[in-house]
């Protein structure tokens, strides 16, 4: 960062954008950037995202909410030090409904986000993920594996979305010399994920709560790590405030079956629920395990709420939307 910009920056408020500020993670970077003195401004269509997740913030000086869609021109008449672009629809049932959106937020969006950052000399931060892998063949995946995706399946519009924003952000930053950062987020959960979402954490404590059987798609042998979600953000933002240009792998190493996390589940709800089997997902990963060692090491980032704590929290939230 050069000093002009620093000092602008030092002598006011910093003032942040988050786009998809209404949903899982962007509302909970919100939080936490209020609670860092930052200036919110979020911008959020509301197709997957929830009003219920920033309601808390109504009335709050520092916050202010835009309803729009992120592929569309974006004007803020104010200043801008930090984009953090997360608008995009993140679960395999979102994406599978509305590819067509996913693809456009993903291309469209980023450029309009990359575009607003560069008129706004701000920084700008992308929401990747693990999925830029696709279902890989390198365990655990560093940031220098390119991945194993299937373009033209299922999911290949949210993957192939998220490949494009890497590529163009990385485009901007080589031709404009735009300072962007990259974060691969692994699996994360937590309070304010939606139930009927599609993935692993709402769906199997949703069926335990509720007592029904819990659907372990295939023979339960795939892997996957979860992230708290309090640990994920403050990854985020340590990498937001760091000098590398390069994706950063932000998840929890902590690998465990799908089986095994069924069982978990059942154990920590004390639930009565069988589990049962059905067919695998297409393109579903069998392993899914980041390598945070460029985290550790550039960021001194590790994840520190173990599963056991993250769930509970994460079920008795549920618990109060039953």
């Amino acid at each position: 960062m050069n000093k002009k910009k620093n000092s602008v920056r030092n002598k006011r408020q910093p003032v942040s954008v988050v786009t998809g500020g209404a949903g899982f993670l962007g509302s909970h970077l919100v939080d936490y950037l209020l609670n860092k003195g930052h200036r919110v401004i979020v911008m959020d269509n509301l197709i997957t995202g929830s009003v219920e997740n920033i309601a808390h913030l109504a009335g709050n000086e520092n916050f202010r909410f835009i309803k729009q869609d992120v592929t569309e021109f974006i004007f803020i008449d104010e200043p801008v030090d930090y984009v953090w672009h997360f608008a995009s629809p993140a679960s395999p049932v979102d994406y599978l409904e509305l590819p067509i959106q996913t693809l456009k937020v993903g291309s469209l969006g980023t450029h309009k986000a990359l575009g607003l950052a560069r008129y706004k000399g701000a920084r700008f931060l992308l929401a990747s993920t693990s999925e830029v892998y696709g279902d890989p063949l390198v365990h655990p995946q560093r940031e220098d594996y390119w991945g194993n995706v299937n373009p033209i399946g299922l999911r290949g519009c949210y993957d192939e979305a998220k490949r494009f924003a890497e590529a163009i952000t990385m485009a901007y930053h080589r031709e404009h010399g735009l300072e962007t950062r990259i974060a691969r987020i692994f699996n994360t959960y937590g309070p304010r994920m939606r139930m009927n979402d599609g993935r692993v954490v709402p769906s199997f404590i949703s069926q335990a709560l509720n007592n029904k059987p819990i659907t372990v798609h295939g023979d339960g042998s795939q892997t996957r790590s979860f992230c708290y979600v309090s640990d994920l953000i403050e990854g985020i933002y340590r990498l937001m405030m760091s000098d590398e240009v390069l994706p950063v792998n932000i998840g929890n190493p902590q690998e465990i079956t799908v089986l095994e996390f069924a069982k978990k589940i059942i154990e920590i709800t004390g639930s009565k629920s069988k589990i049962v089997f059905k067919p695998p997902f297409p393109d579903d990963p069998k392993q899914r395990r980041p390598d945070i060692t460029k985290a550790n090491k550039l960021l001194k980032w590790e994840p520190k709420v173990s599963l056991e704590e993250g769930l509970k929290n994460t079920i008795e939230f549920f618990k109060k939307r039953l």
